[in-house]
């Protein structure tokens, strides 16, 4: 499961009606959800947010916090 399927899941949003709302496909959906490798595109992300009444920004903030900047000198 990816990081936008775990995030769903924890808030129980049904997929179908994000596709429905967003234009996005089922299959599309669940690729994004389910599949490690898929990339979730900007655009994607925003009306996925929008669909389900979150800022975007506190979507992808909360997606992605694990992540770091490298260090270095």
């Amino acid at each position: 499961m990816t990081k936008l399927g775990y995030y769903l899941g924890q808030r129980s949003v049904n997929k179908a009606e994000v596709a429905r709302r967003t234009g996005l496909t089922r299959a599309r959906m669940n690729e994004l959800t389910l599949t490690e490798t898929s990339k979730l595109r900007a655009e994607e992300l925003y009306l996925i947010a929008l669909a389900i009444n979150v800022k975007p920004g506190e979507m992808l903030e909360e997606m992605y916090r694990d992540l770091t900047l490298i260090t270095g000198s």
